[in-house]
């Protein structure tokens, strides 16, 4: 009872209460992200062979990101309906809709195994691969397949932790991976003379590390809520709820893998004809990695949200629900606000993290500015779209995942590099002109729909108006 009263999110600072989540979140996603980003600043500066090297692990990100989308659809859409049932005080529901996440996830990772193992070639070469750079991708590919499953554990069920208040906890789960393939990657890399296949190597024995931290709290007696075995199973109610809800989860990564895949693609063929299609797409690699890093505490601040939203909603504590939109919207503007200004200012700093080829940063830099032009619009897009995962408004929070990337990023990456003699560089130009309007419209949509409802009077504990 001790346990369950210090993880009431009804009571407290708002801003302390997301903090609390955020803070060790963001280290979290930080250290998930230095999974694939360590392994490709390693590479990168492989000698003879590291800038191919390095455009081919650009060509295995689409992949990563298609798992990571399985796992979002199983942690990021069972979690928020956890944190509503354990606000509601049903940790029986809570219990069962944990095992039905986890029951899927254990599904869906062995069939994505298989898949790529049976098709990562042709896949390879659909993303933008040539046969410089297809040969260190499927190297790659090939090891880290085997760590499919641990990822998605460490991904998909970490969301729970922090759902029951452990952030900390959350935190050591990707930190202990991190660390492992840091001390690994060099070791296994240049130390055994391993290459590309090396920082696979390095990459899944830290997720299989991650993946046994995550179970053994769950499981354990430290938990709130526990994974035990008479939760599991599939049950069709829930599991609706959960891939509903986990579609927003699932059509970010899934909607960024298309974009890179297609970014690729675009960047080869318009780059053939000065035989520079490799290196446009070494450098769209450089600049996607360097977001994935500084994106990271924006997604931490607003997933950190969600639990202390979704727990606040279910309890009736509705103008709590409004103070929370009003402090994410204050702290994750100020940061990015810092980002942009940096990365506009300093973009050579951050392309010499993976690679020093003159021809890379004669192109990388302007490209860097054009893509992050209006970057500082990100942050009304994940505002909203995790508002409505966190008040369990699945419809919502797809509607504007799919009309950012699908209705915007997709077809400006057709067309631009056709108008006023753009070529490669329309591609980069796609990205900001999405930012403005994608986050324009669902911020403001967010305003009109969940402030408003929030408006209602508090209810007290026995459902009456306060």
């Amino acid at each position: 009872m001790a346990e369950r009263r210090k993880n009431d999110f009804s009571q407290g600072s708002i801003a302390k209460n997301i903090l609390s989540l955020a803070i060790p979140l963001t280290v979290a996603q930080l250290t998930v992200v230095l999974y694939n980003v360590v392994d490709r600043a390693f590479i990168g500066h492989i000698d003879t062979v590291g800038r191919d090297a390095f455009t081919g692990i650009g060509l295995v990100m689409p992949a990563t990101y298609i798992i990571t989308a399985f796992a979002n659809l199983c942690g990021t859409g069972g979690a928020p309906l956890f944190s509503i049932a354990r606000g509601r005080g049903d940790d029986r529901q809570a219990a069962r809709i944990m095992g039905v996440s986890f029951t899927l996830l254990m599904l869906l990772g062995a069939g994505l195994t298989a898949a790529f193992y049976l098709f990562q070639t042709p896949f390879l070469y659909l993303v933008g691969g040539s046969d410089e750079t297809v040969v260190h991708a499927r190297d790659y590919l090939q090891i880290y397949l085997v760590g499919v499953v641990p990822v998605m554990i460490g991904l998909g069920m970490n969301p729970f932790i922090n759902a029951q208040g452990f952030g900390k906890t959350g935190m050591m789960t990707t930190l202990l991976g991190a660390v492992i393939n840091l001390v690994l990657d060099p070791v296994f890399i240049f130390g055994l003379g391993m290459g590309v296949r090396g920082a696979a190597l390095a990459t899944v024995i830290a997720q299989a590390c991650s993946a046994v931290w995550v179970l053994a709290f769950l499981t354990g007696k430290k938990a709130v809520v526990r994974l035990e075995r008479g939760s599991l199973g599939l049950d069709a109610p829930i599991l609706r709820r959960v891939c509903g809800l986990g579609l927003t989860g699932f059509t970010f990564s899934v909607t960024n893998s298309v974009v890179q895949a297609l970014g690729n693609a675009q960047l080869q063929a318009y780059g053939a004809a000065s035989g520079n299609g490799d290196l446009y797409v070494a450098a769209m690699t450089a600049i996607v990695s360097v977001r994935e890093i500084v994106f990271q505490p924006i997604r931490g601040l607003t997933q950190g949200a969600q639990p202390v939203i979704g727990y606040n909603y279910g309890a009736g504590k509705y103008s709590r629900v409004r103070e929370s939109i009003r402090f994410l919207t204050a702290s994750c503007l100020g940061y990015n606000i810092l980002v942009w200004v940096l990365l506009l200012a300093f973009p050579r700093v951050f392309i010499l993290l993976f690679n020093d080829d003159p021809g890379l940063l004669a192109v990388g830099i302007p490209t860097m500015r054009i893509y992050y032009a209006a970057y500082v619009m990100m942050s009304f897009q994940m505002i909203g779209q995790n508002t409505f995962v966190a008040l369990g408004r699945a419809k919502n929070a797809v509607f504007f995942s799919l009309f950012r990337k699908v209705a915007l990023v997709v077809p400006l990456m057709l067309v631009l590099p056709r108008l006023w003699g753009l070529g490669a560089y329309g591609v980069f130009a796609s990205e900001p002109a999405s930012d403005v309007v994608g986050g324009a419209a669902c911020y403001i949509t967010m305003m009109c729909t969940v402030w408003r409802d929030m408006k209602r009077p508090d209810e007290t504990e026995e459902g009456e108006l306060v």
